[in-house]
């Protein structure tokens, strides 16, 4: 049998990133919290943690933090079928890997009826589309939206349609670097925004207009961040249609290249045994992000 106690303190170090905040959630010491973890490898006879900052799981804490997501979930159902084992009464707290851009347009108005109407408090870890299924590849999520289709093994995907993304920028910007009109041969070696390394949506739009080498770009890991640098000028970007709709009316911001969007994928990702909570959120995600996203 598991030591329940054991594997809180494996999730709390990795949901928090280290020990000291571990045991502040935890009510415990921090020297309270590491003899837990070591309690805990010697019991499954190996070690749990890769020790460095962030701490990180290893293979098979990975699988236990999987375990106790999902524990976590299905106790939520037996306690409201048996309210007398609800000793504190408190919301559960689904932690969810999104994109930034996803959080920044879309998200909170797909979700916001849904976490009104359920005793849930939402734990979001910020990652790009391409990458964030990882967290869940490592039991720290839930769920998560992300840009693969194929889901890990005992979880599910579903498909919720596709952020649409335009290639814009200022008209000071457009008049400098373009003062003749659009050249696709000169934008290799014309500043671009990129969100950050795991950011590919540029090099995909580049190598629709027939350019695969390297180009000039900063680097902003910020959804507002990246639109407020686009709006001044220090670059072309990518950014969200929805998030930008007054710029474009306006004339702030304008395409690059005319009727060049790019579409990207979103695919929810849940565990299976994820209890009835996880299942509501993914059948409202179902009905309601078709309304935020163009299809598929």
């Amino acid at each position: 049998m598991f030591d329940y106690k054991l594997l809180a303190a494996l999730a709390a170090v990795i949901e928090q990133g280290g020990f000291e905040r571990a045991a502040q959630v935890l009510g415990l010491s921090q020297s309270a919290v590491s003899q837990r973890i070591k309690l805990l490898e010697a019991r499954v006879g190996q070690p749990v943690l890769v020790r460095a900052m962030p701490p990180s799981p290893t293979e098979v804490g990975r699988q236990l933090l999987n375990h106790v997501q999902q524990v976590r979930l299905l106790e939520r159902d037996l306690q409201r079928q048996v309210p007398a084992l609800d000793e504190g009464g408190m919301p559960e707290r689904l932690r969810i890997a999104l994109n930034a851009d996803s959080l920044a347009t879309w998200w909170a108005g797909a979700v916001g009826a849904f976490c009104a109407e359920q005793p849930v408090l939402l734990d979001l870890v910020v990652e790009d589309q391409d990458v964030g299924l990882k967290r869940m590849r490592a039991g720290e999520v839930a769920a998560c939206l992300c840009g693969s289709e194929r889901p890990v093994a005992g979880a599910r995907s579903q498909p919720l349609g596709a952020m649409r993304y335009r290639a814009l920028a200022s008209p000071a910007f457009m008049a400098r670097h373009f003062p003749q009109g659009f050249d696709a041969s000169r934008l290799a070696r014309t500043p671009a925004i990129v969100f950050g390394p795991d950011d590919f949506l540029q090099h995909r739009y580049l190598a629709s207009l027939g350019i695969a080498d390297g180009f000039l770009h900063h680097l902003c890991p910020s959804s507002e961040g990246f639109l407020r640098m686009t709006e001044a000028g220090l670059g072309w970007g990518l950014v969200p249609e929805r998030q930008v709709t007054a710029q474009l009316q306006c004339g702030e911001l304008v395409e690059i290249c005319a009727d060049t969007p790019i579409d990207v994928p979103l695919y929810w990702h849940h565990w299976r045994n994820g209890g009835q909570l996880l299942a509501q959120l993914t059948e409202h995600l179902r009905q309601t992000a078709p309304g935020w996203l163009v299809p598929l």
